[in-house]
């Protein structure tokens, strides 16, 4: 797949500037509503000590009127790198959001101009601002003159296929301040279906001077090198490749900076994986953490003989020992067909 190899891995073995913040990694873990909390984020961290973390996306609103800072935004001291990601369309409330976010450790701000959710674009937010760009100018220069920490944006194509409009759009946040972009190489209309776009991406890299990161249809590490190969793109982040699936930012910079490739982790130490999560979740939010739970759950038990009845049954769990019972029980069933098979 790749024509010199070390010629690629040179071209990822400086650091990534993004404004006075110089990262060791390449890969990027994405915000992802209702995942990227604490307890997801220190699984990631394991595997990609060096990576650029981000939050959940955090409404500039709700903060705005709040009398605490909520969970959301709770960071751990030794997460660095991490960026907190807001979204709103209220350059006032943003500014003010962002603030907050420093104060709590935030390395950079992200700004969500991407998320396609009707929630959030009705209210003004996410993508609904490729539409209004002069909108998302003032935000980006708002932001960038209430911080002294880098102001990043995450966002996609456009609107639909008739109103892909990322050329002039990144322009204009870097023109504004933005100190690096992640786009989502899918329009709004599309969602999540469908397949990425890259060659827009190649585009938006050839117009800037900021760092362009690809994000889309990051699956596994050489989608992540074909995606760099096409785009020319300074790194790559990775979303829903990571559900059930904390160890893919890792093994993608793993081959950025070796050229070699780690060994996938087996079923068993995957659901290993999936029992640390689901006692860090009931430990962080109890009773609301082991409803988080059952998605988490269901996305580790699969690709192994009897991962539909686990599934079946993880989604149903109502408390912490449900779970370990349901993952305890599927991996001794593991090791005993392991166990026969060396036999």
């Amino acid at each position: 797949m790749i024509t010199d190899l070390s010629k690629f891995m040179e071209r990822f073995a400086e650091p990534l500037n993004i404004g006075n913040v110089a990262l060791r990694s390449r890969v990027l873990q994405s915000p992802l509503s209702g995942v990227t909390d604490m307890v997801f984020r220190r699984l990631v961290r394991r595997y990609a000590p060096d990576s650029m973390l981000y939050t959940e996306m955090i409404s500039a609103t709700d903060l705005h009127h709040m009398k605490s800072l909520p969970k959301l935004m709770e960071i751990d001291c030794h997460e660095t790198p991490i960026s907190i990601q807001l979204f709103d369309c209220r350059p006032d409330f943003l500014a003010e959001a962002a603030q907050k976010a420093v104060a709590e450790g935030a390395d950079t701000v992200d700004i969500n101009m991407g998320c396609p959710v009707n929630k959030i674009t009705k209210k003004g937010g996410g993508s609904s601002l490729l539409r209004q760009p002069e909108l998302a100018e003032q935000i980006v220069r708002a932001v960038v003159q209430a911080v002294d920490v880098p102001v990043t944006v995450k966002t996609r194509l456009g609107w639909d296929d008739v109103e892909i409009t990322i050329l002039d759009f990144a322009k204009r946040m870097e023109d504004v301040g933005a100190k690096m972009i992640t786009v989502h190489a899918r329009t709004r209309s599309q969602g999540y279906t469908g397949q990425a776009d890259w060659e827009w991406i190649a585009k938006v890299k050839q117009a800037l001077k900021i760092p362009v990161i690809a994000n889309g249809d990051i699956f596994s590490v050489e989608a992540a090198i074909a995606c760099l190969e096409q785009t020319g793109a300074d790194g790559v982040m990775c979303s829903r490749g990571t559900l059930g699936y904390p160890f893919l930012v890792g093994q993608i910079d793993h081959f950025l900076k070796t050229g070699k490739y780690l060994p996938e982790p087996t079923a068993i130490e995957c659901l290993e994986i999936a029992k640390e999560h689901l006692q860090g979740l009931w430990e962080y939010k109890g009773m609301r953490g082991i409803s988080q739970s059952r998605k988490h759950m269901a996305w580790y038990a699969t690709g192994f003989v009897g991962a539909a009845m686990l599934r079946d049954r993880l989604c149903r769990i109502e408390s912490l020992q449900d779970g370990l019972d349901c993952l305890d029980g599927a991996i001794r069933e593991l090791q005993s067909h392991s166990h026969l098979i060396g036999k």
